[in-house]
């Protein structure tokens, strides 16, 4: 890609453009691209960015690297003109009218992905993740309408990363992230590795500057010497493809750093322990001649066992196509060769780019078989969104979809057939890769002609039979933690949801009323309109069957769903007083009601045999709040400690301590803001950002917390200790609903002593 341009006169960078344009479009017209770059100049001339360039270079840059792609002449334009609607007085029918339908509708499709902020969202995570997860619906469908909207996306968000240095450092962050999760991914299922590359080493420099650094530090030491070995390499394979009659063009490089950073990730290794470092690529004319270099290759050097990968006879999901061998160089140092045709080499580079060549623009063509085959991934999620009412669903699946962490495996239909699967999957994730009714009527599997479990682990070139019955079930609930394939898991969830549907609605309201009936809520006050609407924005759902049904599958707590109804209708409904609250309101006034014994308030809220203001504490082994059933414990020289009755320490004394236990029980305070300590044990599967939503729980609520203690075991288990301030055990009970309602969370109990 081109190098990015810092502080150059915007007519001399227009020029580069017309030059890069020129030396792959056969037309010398650039008429409109002209009145492009006069528009967008006199749009945005009172702008300029954060490194204080004017505002065009960043268009004009946008329009290189579109050009670099070999684009046809509207997306150039397009991309000269993607903000100027969004930024100037221009309008779409401006546009429209001096450039034309289709540069209008491709700068309309940029113009609302811009508005679309896929890392914003509200304070609460929920509220982040549904966010996100519209977005990229709405990402996806402007992507269907046009793939090039998309191309000049990525174009765009090159030129911002080339530039993120002038961003503030938290800006950088997020940008970076958001990048490297949702951008690279799709560059490279759409397979342009031209993009790809440099947005993966530009996010990894700004998310992981030390380890980018680092790399960058190691991999430059001896340079000379290294670039003097790869040519070296060069110039033997050069000699023995030349000696055997076959035309190629053939370099050498270090492989790119996000590639090295990922391979010392996912194998747990030291750049020292990485074996492939470099890289020669071989460019021959046709597949025979592919095969043909790479017998002699494995002539001239010892191939290291297991590392050659046949990507032409099985092409990566992105179509990617080219033959990868590592080889013992003579020094004893390894390195990778890769040999494609120069057809396979233009669609790495280019990918679905190439379809919109200068010569297949704006003729009508059809896209071809090969590139209808690359936006088989985007039906794919297009599919996703239709069926899935969930939008933290749809958000999981399409993150596990998107890892650029994840690697591939290849197998065969008994036909012949290359499916190409997430290592680790099972047969049932091969099941699903057929179709959806295979999987659900699947019943075992034949691997290479021998019986297998279901749960077999799918190794490169196994031959897969599945077996079916009409009488099958269905899939099993297990299966979930079985497979890996994103697709898989969709597919079974679609089954559970459509087939039980209604057994889930009933199970479902059973949930609800049940707890509902534990806690003494009344669930008909709650169920009304705004609240169940709330309740059905907040987490993705299109009616209140589905948040019943998603309730009896267990895809959402029960508890989450009332204390959200809960919370709403507290702020509707002011606190109406008790009897106890009003009949100490009365005797407090002096009007003192004969239904009961007049007493009064008590300092502390604890009145010990009838008599309210003995000197009592609250124990620190059991915090009692307010609700729980207590007992006073006469201590000696520090007046009465009151205990839970479940208290462990009250439940083990001596028989001859016990004679120091008297009644007690609560009654509402003299201060009605009074405060109680309560303690609690929080069991949960340790994983990043549990602490912050356990604590954003009860900050939520304004509680503070007073003490928090954390341990982890060696098996990943966390454990959290922490203790802080309510008014009532119904209050305490909200804020272990609430929590226990956080994924990861296993149980929750009470401290004891």
């Amino acid at each position: 890609m081109s190098e990015y341009h810092e502080f150059v006169n915007p007519d001399e960078l227009y020029q580069e453009l017309i030059g890069r344009v020129h030396k792959y479009h056969p037309s010398d017209d650039i008429s409109m691209i002209e009145k492009a770059y006069r528009t967008a100049a006199e749009a945005h001339k009172d702008q300029f960015r954060k490194s204080g360039e004017p505002y065009i270079v960043h268009p004009l840059n946008v329009a290189i690297i579109l050009a670099d792609l070999e684009l046809d002449k509207e997306t150039i334009i397009a991309g000269i003109l993607h903000d100027v609607v969004e930024d100037t007085v221009m309008t779409e029918e401006d546009l429209k009218r001096e450039f034309g339908d289709d540069v209008a509708l491709l700068v309309d499709g940029v113009t609302k992905l811009e508005k679309i902020p896929l890392s914003a969202g509200g304070d609460q995570p929920d509220a982040k993740l549904e966010m996100q997860a519209e977005n990229l619906r709405k990402m996806f469908l402007a992507m269907a309408k046009d793939i090039r909207v998309i191309l000049i996306k990525l174009a765009d968000r090159l030129h911002n990363m080339r530039t993120l240095q002038y961003k503030k450092p938290e800006s950088r962050q997020r940008i970076a992230k958001e990048t490297l999760e949702i951008y690279c991914p799709i560059a490279q299922r759409l397979g342009i590795s031209k993009v790809k590359i440099e947005l993966d080493d530009l996010s990894l420099k700004y998310l992981e500057p030390d380890v980018y650094y680092d790399l960058v530090d190691k991999i430059s030491v001896r340079k000379s010497v290294r670039e003097k070995y790869i040519q070296s390499i060069v110039d033997e394979v050069s000699e023995h493809i030349r000696n055997a009659g076959i035309q190629a063009k053939i370099d050498g490089r270090v492989k790119h750093f996000f590639s090295i950073y990922k391979k010392m990730k996912n194998q747990n290794k030291t750049l020292d322990q990485i074996y492939d470092l470099f890289a020669v690529r071989i460019i021959v004319d046709s597949v025979r001649d592919c095969y043909a270099a790479l017998g002699v290759i494995h002539e001239m050097y010892k191939p290291i066992p297991g590392r050659f990968k046949d990507y032409i006879a099985m092409p990566k999901a992105n179509m990617y196509q080219s033959l990868h061998t590592t080889l013992i160089g003579s020094s004893g140092q390894p390195f990778e060769i890769q040999i494609r045709t120069f057809e396979m080499h233009k669609a790495a580079e280019y990918g679905i780019a190439a379809h919109w060549k200068y010569k297949e623009a704006s003729d009508g063509k059809k896209v071809a078989a090969q590139e209808e085959e690359k936006l088989v991934w985007l039906r794919q999620i297009l599919e996703w969104q239709r069926d899935m009412s969930d939008n933290r669903e749809f958000m999981k699946l399409l993150k596990n979809d998107l890892d650029l962490f994840s690697d591939n495996v290849y197998c065969f239909t008994p036909t012949g057939e290359v499916k190409n699967l997430p290592a680790g999957s099972t047969t049932i994730d091969f099941a699903y890769s057929i179709h959806s009714a295979v999987g659900n009527k699947m019943v075992g599997a034949r691997v290479n002609d021998k019986l297998v479990t279901i749960d077999y682990e799918i190794k490169n070139g196994d031959r897969i039979e599945i077996i079916t019955s009409q009488n099958s079930k269905g899939p099993s609930r297990d299966w979930l933690n079985v497979v890996k394939s994103t697709q898989a898991k969709n597919k079974i969830n679609q089954w559970f949801k459509s087939e039980l549907k209604e057994d889930n609605i009933v199970k479902g309201k059973e949930l609800l009323n049940s707890y509902c009936k534990a806690r003494g809520v009344n669930l008909s006050e709650l169920l009304k309109n705004d609240y169940t609407s709330a309740v059905m924005r907040k987490y993705g759902f299109r009616d209140w069957d589905s948040v019943l049904a998603a309730i009896g599958h267990g895809a959402l707590k029960e508890g989450q769903v009332v204390n959200k109804m809960q919370d709403l209708y507290d702020r509707d409904h002011k606190k109406e007083l008790s009897n106890e609250e009003v009949l100490a309101a009365i005797a407090e006034s002096g009007a003192q009601s004969a239904a009961k014994p007049a007493t009064m308030k008590a300092k502390s809220g604890i009145v010990v045999r009838g008599i309210a203001d003995l000197s009592v504490r609250f124990s620190k082994c059991c915090s009692p709040v307010p609700g729980d059933e207590i007992v006073g414990f006469v201590t000696r020289g520090r007046g009465i400690s009151i205990h839970r009755t479940d208290c462990v320490n009250m439940m083990n004394l001596p028989e001859i301590e016990r004679a120091r236990i008297i009644d007690a029980e609560w009654q509402a305070p003299e201060d009605a803001t009074e405060k109680y300590v309560a303690e609690i044990l929080i069991y949960a599967n340790n994983r990043n950002g549990l602490l912050a939503d356990i604590t954003r729980a009860l900050t939520e609520r304004n509680i503070g917390i007073l003490s928090l203690n954390t341990r982890i075991s060696r098996q990943d288990l966390a454990t959290l200790q922490m203790s802080f301030e309510v008014e009532s055990r119904e209050e305490l009970t909200r804020v272990v609903d609430k929590i226990r309602g956080i994924e990861s969370v296993i149980d929750i109990e009470r401290a004891t002593g």
